[in-house]
C-alpha cells in the first residue's frame, strides 16, 4: 500500500490515463470514413502503430507506458508489477480509452463517425476463428515487448518503441480482416461504450478477463524458454522487466 502515498505512482497511473486517451483518439480517428478519403488497412495499421511508438518513447519513463490490460495483466502474471499498480493500471487505461472515443465522437460529424471503428466480426469469420487471430496478434505484442525491454540482453535492442509500433502495425495488417484488429481490451470497450455496440464483444475482451489470458502465459513461457537460462529475473522498476541475477 506504500505505493499509494507516492507521487511517482500517481503520475505514472496519470500517464496511463493520458496515454490510452491519445493512442484510442489517433487510432480510431485514422479508420473514420471521410467520403474524401476512405481510409486503407495500411493507414489504420501505420497510425496505431505510430500512435504507440510515439507514446512508449514519451512517457514510458513515466508509466512503462503499457497502454494495453493485457501488457499489464502479463507483467503482472511476471512479477514485474505489483496487484495493487496493475489494478490502477487497467482502471485508469480502461477510463482513457473511453475518454478518448467519447472525445473523437463529439468533435466528429454525426455522418463520419459511424461505429468510431468498433471491433467486430467481418468477412464471415466465426467468434472460434477470431478469438484464435486475437490470441496470436495479442502473443506476438506481449513477446516483442518482453524481448525488447529485457534488460539481460546484451545485443543492441535498438529503441524498444520502434520494435513495439512495428509489433502493433503487424498484428493490425492481419487483424483488421477478421476483427478489425484488437490486441487491446481497452481500444475495443471504448467505441462500443460509446456507441453502445456490444455485439460479440467477449472476443475483442477475451484478454481482459479476471483470470490471466492464455496468450500471457505463452508469451512469458516462450521468452523464458529462449532467453538466457544463467539468469535469474528479479522485480524492478514499472517500465522495466527488472534487474537480474547471474546464478
Amino acid at each position: 500500500m506504500w505505493e499509494l502515498r507516492s507521487i511517482a505512482f500517481s503520475r505514472a497511473v496519470f500517464a496511463e490515463f493520458l496515454a490510452t486517451l491519445v493512442f484510442v483518439f489517433f487510432g480510431l480517428g485514422s479508420a473514420l470514413n471521410w467520403p474524401q478519403a476512405l481510409p486503407s488497412v495500411l493507414q489504420i495499421a501505420m497510425a496505431f502503430g505510430l500512435a504507440i511508438g510515439t507514446l512508449v518513447q514519451a512517457l514510458g519513463h513515466v508509466s512503462g507506458a503499457h497502454i494495453n490490460p493485457a501488457v499489464t495483466v502479463a507483467c503482472l502474471v511476471g512479477c514485474h508489477i505489483s496487484f495493487l499498480r496493475a489494478a490502477f493500471y487497467v482502471a485508469a487505461q480502461l477510463l482513457g480509452a473511453v475518454a478518448g472515443a467519447a472525445l473523437l465522437s463529439e468533435i466528429t460529424p454525426p455522418d463520419i463517425r459511424g461505429d468510431l471503428a468498433v471491433n467486430a466480426l467481418s468477412n464471415n469469420s466465426t467468434a472460434g476463428q477470431a478469438v484464435t487471430v486475437e490470441l496470436f496478434l495479442t502473443l506476438q505484442l506481449v513477446l516483442c515487448i518482453f524481448a525488447s525491454t529485457d534488460e539481460r540482453r546484451g545485443d543492441n535492442l535498438g529503441t524498444p518503441a520502434l520494435s513495439i509500433g512495428f509489433s502493433v502495425v503487424l498484428g493490425h495488417l492481419l487483424g483488421i480482416h477478421y476483427t478489425g484488429c484488437s490486441m487491446n481490451p481497452a481500444r475495443s470497450l471504448a467505441p462500443a461504450v460509446v456507441t453502445g455496440k456490444f455485439d460479440n464483444h467477449w472476443v475483442m475482451a477475451e484478454t481482459s478477463l479476471p483470470s490471466p489470458p492464455p496468450e500471457t502465459h505463452l508469451a512469458g513461457r516462450a521468452w523464458g524458454g529462449i532467453s538466457k537460462p544463467s539468469t535469474v529475473l528479479l522485480l524492478g522498476p514499472p517500465w522495466s522487466l527488472g534487474s537480474t541475477l547471474q546464478v
